[in-house]
């Protein structure tokens, strides 16, 4: 399956090699070329039967992950975060290193805190992650500075039409771009499938730049809060509601008229999608819609639980329906008129 092929690959920001040369390898029977800049963006682009817009889908190749630091004498390896992660849910969690170490991330046993400390939340300070090294001599034949921790989830169905698995930000985005690649369109299609986007935006920067759009489409994930500690007014979307149309986050504001067209176009072909509740967060629209002259551009994105954590979820119904989407804007009046 495709989604679960992406989702167990490992590619944090600055290292998503392996997911790009993947991903080549998925396309290259539908694109007529592809070439890797110099960030790191895999950019591959698609003729179409008239002439047109150039119209550029984006969607970033990068997750989050711990990135090693330093080891100390007795062999435990001190990280920091690459992305944000909250670090209440990382700890006895088992990551690995150059896809053949396995560790377990531990802290100070509860058993020897004092009463204050059992009150805070541990700080990534405070972790280490244990590798069965008993010296620093003895991890460093097995790992360096610099080397990246990632999560060990394995890609699954469970409950009813739900998947679970790691990297589904944004390798979600990633799966419904190649789905779209499959398939023929009267206008160019180009395909940006972007580097460090957790860390800054990077990669979507660069992108617009060189590809210079008339029109994007951020393919992305976003919070699904709905769940039994929210309020409803903080669910921000739910899943099994169709995808997300971002109306604001905070990097891009986005254009009214696109929006009500997107809804109006939803609604005559009866696919089911939801307007993202808050302004937070944000996305490669935020670089993307800033590029040379500004880009008319918005953001579909899958709702998914429990973001940033070693473990998310989706809709399967929500991650097909969003392709049903961008397959109607791009065979649309939305797209002729730009």
């Amino acid at each position: 399956m495709l989604l679960k092929k992406l989702s167990e690959l490992n590619g944090a920001s600055g290292a998503e090699k392996p997911v790009r040369e993947t991903i080549m390898e998925l396309i290259r029977p539908y694109v007529d070329s592809m070439f890797v800049d110099k960030i790191g963006n895999l950019i591959a682009e698609k003729s179409g039967r008239l002439q047109g817009p150039r119209i550029l889908l984006a969607a970033h190749m990068d997750e989050i992950a711990l990135m090693i630091i330093d080891i100390t004498g007795d062999g435990f390896l001190k990280f920091k975060s690459v992305g944000g992660i909250d670090p209440r849910v990382i700890l006895s969690k088992p990551v690995r290193i150059n896809e053949s170490i396995t560790g377990v991330i531990g802290a100070k046993a509860i058993h020897l805190q004092k009463a204050g400390e059992r009150r805070k939340t541990l700080g990534f300070d405070q972790m280490y992650i244990d590798i069965g090294a008993k010296s620093r001599e003895e991890a460093s034949q097995r790992v360096a500075l610099g080397d990246y921790a990632y999560f060990t989830t394995s890609f699954a169905e469970f409950g009813d039409g739900l998947w679970k698995g790691k990297a589904l930000d944004d390798r979600v985005g990633c799966a419904a771009l190649i789905e779209i690649l499959q398939k023929d369109y009267d206008f160019p299609i180009i395909a940006a499938f972007t580097v460090q986007e957790e860390v800054g935006l990077r990669g979507a920067q660069v992108a617009a730049y060189h590809t210079n759009p008339d029109f994007a489409i951020v393919v992305e994930t976003t919070v699904a809060a709905d769940t039994q500690d929210r309020t409803e007014d903080e669910w921000v979307t739910e899943l099994g509601k169709g995808p997300a149309l971002s109306v604001m986050d905070r990097s891009t504001l986005y254009n009214p008229k696109l929006i009500r067209a997107v809804k109006e176009l939803a609604s005559a072909e009866g696919i089911p999608l939801q307007l993202r509740r808050g302004g937070g967060g944000g996305n490669d629209a935020g670089r993307i819609h800033l590029s040379k002259s500004g880009v008319a551009t918005i953001a579909l994105s899958v709702p998914c639980r429990y973001l940033h954590a070693p473990v998310s979820v989706i809709s399967d119904r929500d991650y097909r329906t969003l392709i049903a989407l961008i397959d109607q804007i791009l065979r649309s009046n939305l797209v002729k008129v730009l």
